[in-house]
């Protein structure tokens, strides 16, 4: 099984036109153009029925108290966590990969519609869900693809999985608003095989370019 990309470079960084957010020069950062990368699958295992992505970033700093805040850093040493930015669900094997901005082009105050999309496929919600709940004019169920929007002041490089299941499912075993850990838990026992594709990214200039 196999999984490549035109948009992202296996331990690369991600560029800047897949990032929900992007370095500026005075407000630290400003909104990207959000778009979801190519992705593209071959030599599915026999027997696959359906596909689920899901990309996840697991460099989530696990306490607020720093992050974003003047004159202070990210510690690298805080412990981590995971932070949804994709599920997609029901892909048909068929299908020969994803396009550039097909479901995802701009950053959508209150997230896009879902869960239903096109062809069959089903959106899960991401976290900007919970990162934005408490925020009046961002707050809403974010489903689909945001991209990279980590802390412009963390002191490592953030890691964004992109990881293709094949499954012996026509339809994945979620229903109405479902999220990364509810799908993973469906599908356990359903995994013929999977495949990841692993780009990076930061915004904070001291660490490191990202585009």
């Amino acid at each position: 099984m196999q999984l490549s990309s035109d948009s992202i470079t296996d331990g690369q960084p991600i560029p800047a036109e897949f990032a929900f957010c992007v370095p500026d020069p005075e407000a630290h950062v400003r909104l990207g153009a959000n778009r979801n990368p190519h992705l593209a699958w071959s030599e599915l295992p026999p027997g696959t029925r359906s596909l689920v992505l899901i990309c996840h970033d697991p460099d989530v700093p696990s306490r607020g108290d720093d992050v974003n805040q003047e004159g202070r850093q990210v510690p690298a040493e805080l412990p981590r966590v995971d932070f949804t930015h994709w599920v997609l669900v029901d892909l048909k094997p068929d299908r020969n990969g994803i396009a550039a901005g097909e479901f995802c082009s701009q950053v959508t105050a209150r997230g896009k519609p879902g869960p239903e999309g096109p062809d069959g496929i089903r959106h899960g919600i991401n976290s900007y869900t919970d990162w934005f709940a408490g925020d009046e004019e961002m707050a809403g169920d974010y489903y689909g693809y945001d991209g990279p929007c980590p802390p412009w002041n963390d002191a490592i490089v953030h890691h964004y999985h992109f990881t293709l299941y094949a499954l012996d499912l026509l339809r994945c075993p979620v229903a109405g608003r479902f999220d990364r850990d509810q799908t993973l838990a469906a599908i356990r026992g359903h995994i013929l095989d999977q495949v990841s594709i692993v780009g990076t990214y930061s915004v904070n200039p001291k660490v490191a370019r990202s585009d």
